[in-house]
């Protein structure tokens, strides 16, 4: 499956993610932070920092390694360009790879489908997959939950006074 560059991408609030982050059940979900340079400053808790100019190599990776999370979050500063981009990216390589059969070597479960574009809910093994991007991104994050500790870590409030 290849997304069309007018496929639209879900969006998640900061509001909807800050839930999900003080669930009990928090290992269902992972949130990717592609910024780069401006990832100082501090960073969502659990995220990963998968800066996008690396994302290319890394992005055969990181499907692999995310294929048992129910939600994947990617997001940038403003999740304008790079965070969209990254997860366009990785609902690509993951796509290739249901297709190719090669996620049904990984989590041995054989029958995965893709319909109209969609990759289908297995009974298997292999969790149906929801991507989104973090609407306004790490600026919106912080403005809410940056002194927040149950949910950012290493703010530096300084930095962002200025951003936008």
């Amino acid at each position: 499956m290849t997304l069309q560059p007018s496929t639209p991408l879900q969006r998640m609030a900061r509001e909807q993610l800050s839930e999900l982050l003080l669930s009990p059940d928090v290992s269902n979900i992972a949130v990717i932070d592609v910024r780069g340079d401006d990832h100082v400053g501090g960073h969502i808790r659990t995220s990963m920092h998968v800066p996008s100019s690396s994302l290319d190599h890394k992005i055969p990776e990181l499907v692999r390694k995310l294929s048992n999370k129910e939600k994947v979050i990617f997001h940038c500063a403003l999740s304008q360009e790079r965070g969209p981009r990254a997860a366009r990216r990785y609902l690509e390589e993951r796509a290739k790879k249901l297709k190719s059969g090669e996620m049904d070597k990984l989590v041995g479960a054989p029958g995965i489908a893709i319909k109209d574009g969609s990759i289908q809910k297995d009974t298997t093994g292999l969790k149906e997959q929801e991507v989104y991007v973090l609407d306004q991104g790490f600026v919106g994050w912080q403005e809410k939950y940056g002194r927040d500790e149950r949910l950012t870590d290493n703010y530096a409030p300084d930095i962002w006074t200025d951003y936008c």
